[in-house]
């Protein structure tokens, strides 16, 4: 069983006498959605729906280039749209704020949010704590690139109830960074974090990314210890993916850049995972190491499969086993006046729920509860995913350790199959009555 087709709808607001507000539901050419119907979804069902998300997306789309492997929705250049754009967001989150519940974690994202100008950057967090409910263990978070950081903007972050920046370094070295297109001075990644933690944040989270075309082991080993000397509270060290319709896919295609081979890859995780633990830096997740009560709770929700609600253009949403993403269209998002049009909208099927919370749940090396897994099974049609599961563990790929099925050290270096297998059906695949 698969999930529903997928639709587009607009949700059309309109202010009240009584300052109230009316949602409605409409598609193409503005006219009522039979997909939306047949889904049984009304607007009140969407905008009621809000009070189940725990966390908040925002997605500032603004940079100043485009890097040659980043496949989020983004527009270079267009200052000229960014006071519009902010204006735009302040009713989106007047809107919605309301029907959320208490949030346990916010994440501002792009695109750079940080490439806005300090008195726009000042005017969207102020809107996101007038509107947005939060509790007093909030997680608050911020992505930065270190080019576009200073005092003045790390000051404003603080003001506004930002605790937590994401910093991108990706690499300290000046070669690599031009291999991944990415506009920025590396000295600057140390100037970011000064100003942050003198701003008084002190969760400083730097990406880093590996296996990059030319990058050796001792480069890596180099843009670790930067990484280290900063001493941030949070790390991520993703290895490069060439994502479809990105300029990186395009250049390893017409052989530009070569990409690296799968024994240096793996060589290249152990390094990263032992520089990194035997500096305070726990492994929690496939590519996320953090200190003692730091680990990022944005994406556990993620990795959770729980609810959260998402703004500005592209920004994707999951509540209640129905996942959507915001067009991604600058121009769309500018001119509408209600919520953002929306598209892609699908109702999953428990299939899929299964298949999805798989993938994600075997990323965290804590792994994921006995009971849990056990529903997960029921869920998948003629019990189809208990062959691949028993493989997978007489295989060495996984594991029990206390009632918690998680990937195995080897496992690890094969976790995109492991999780690809528990994700969709093989039809050749035996299956188990």
């Amino acid at each position: 069983m698969s999930s529903s087709p997928a639709c587009k709808i607009s949700i059309v607001t309109e202010k009240l006498p009584n300052n109230s507000t009316h949602f409605t539901i409409l598609g193409a050419q503005n006219q009522p959605n039979a997909m939306a119907a047949e889904q049984g979804l009304t607007a009140e069902a969407w905008i009621s729906s809000a009070k189940d998300a725990i966390g908040a997306y925002l997605h500032v789309p603004f940079c100043f280039h485009k890097c040659h492997y980043c496949d989020f929705f983004s527009v270079a250049g267009k200052e000229d749209q960014h006071t519009y754009f902010v204006d735009r967001l302040v009713k989106e989150l007047a809107t919605v704020g309301p029907h959320l519940s208490q949030l346990q974690t916010i994440f501002i994202g792009g695109g750079t949010p940080t490439l806005l100008e300090p008195n726009l950057l000042r005017t969207m967090l102020e809107a996101v704590q007038r509107y947005l409910p939060v509790g007093n263990e909030i997680e608050f978070t911020i992505e930065a690139n270190p080019e576009t950081v200073t005092a003045e903007k790390a000051d404003i972050m603080a003001s506004c109830g930002v605790n937590r920046v994401s910093i991108g370094a990706q690499s300290f070295d000046p070669a690599l960074l031009k291999v991944l297109e990415r506009w920025h001075d590396p000295v600057n990644v140390g100037r970011a974090v000064s100003f942050v933690k003198d701003a008084g944040i002190s969760n400083v989270s730097i990406d880093l990314i590996y296996a990059i075309p030319s990058q050796s082991i001792s480069l890596l080993q180099s843009d670790l210890q930067n990484v280290i000397a900063l001493d941030p509270m949070h790390v991520s060290c993703y290895a490069l993916t060439y994502e479809p319709n990105t300029p990186m896919l395009q250049r390893l295609k017409t052989g530009e850049v070569m990409r690296v081979d799968h024994e240096l890859e793996a060589d290249m995780f152990d390094l990263v995972t032992t520089e990194l633990t035997s500096h305070s830096y726990a492994q929690y997740e496939i590519s996320n190491y953090a200190k003692d009560g730091f680990t990022c709770k944005h994406n556990l929700m993620y990795w959770k499969n729980k609810n959260w609600w998402p703004f500005g253009p592209a920004g994707a949403g999951h509540v209640a086993g129905r996942r959507w993403r915001n067009n991604p269209r600058l121009s769309d998002y500018l001119l509408d006046t209600s919520l953002p049009p929306v598209q892609d909208v699908e109702l999953l099927s428990e299939d899929i729920q299964a298949g999805e919370a798989f993938m994600m749940g075997l990323r965290l090396l804590e792994g994921m509860e006995r009971i849990w897994v056990e529903s997960l099974l029921q869920m998948s049609p003629n019990n189809w995913r208990n062959p691949v599961l028993h493989r997978n563990i007489d295989n060495g790929m996984l594991e029990w350790k206390k009632d918690m099925l998680l990937l195995t050290d080897k496992g690890l270096h094969f976790a995109d199959t492991v999780i690809s297998e528990l994700l969709i059906h093989d039809e050749n695949e035996p299956r188990t009555p």
